[in-house]
């Protein structure tokens, strides 16, 4: 199944900043960020380790796994929302993961 949705603004601005670091243009940051959310809901529905998707400009061409689609189409029926609606609102929560501050330990972490 492919679902196609336009990334939002938060998504948008989270790749924009994490590319920025990387000295990545906005096209390259969007791409990277859209795989790497895409990767994680896929691994946490079905255990994938790779997506097929494409991205142009703001919009991302998904192939969902079976589980995901699954997934999806059972939280349409319960919300009234179209799966790549719900595709995006998933993708958009993961739009600041994978950032660099992420990985800084606390002063009162244990030592390594």
């Amino acid at each position: 199944m492919t679902i196609e949705f336009a990334v939002g603004d938060r998504f948008v601005e989270a790749a924009e900043e994490w590319g920025d670091s990387r000295l990545m243009d906005e096209d390259d940051a969007i791409e990277t960020k859209a795989e790497q959310a895409l990767l994680e809901i896929e691994h946490l529905t079905s255990g994938a380790t790779d997506v097929s998707f494409e991205v142009e400009g703001r919009t991302v061409r998904h192939e969902a796994s079976d589980e995901l689609a699954a997934l999806l189409s059972e939280q349409a029926d319960e919300t009234d929302l179209s799966e790549s609606e719900l595709l995006r609102l998933h993708v958009d929560l993961f739009s600041g993961a994978f950032r660099d501050d992420d990985a800084v330990r606390p002063p009162n972490a244990p030592p390594e």
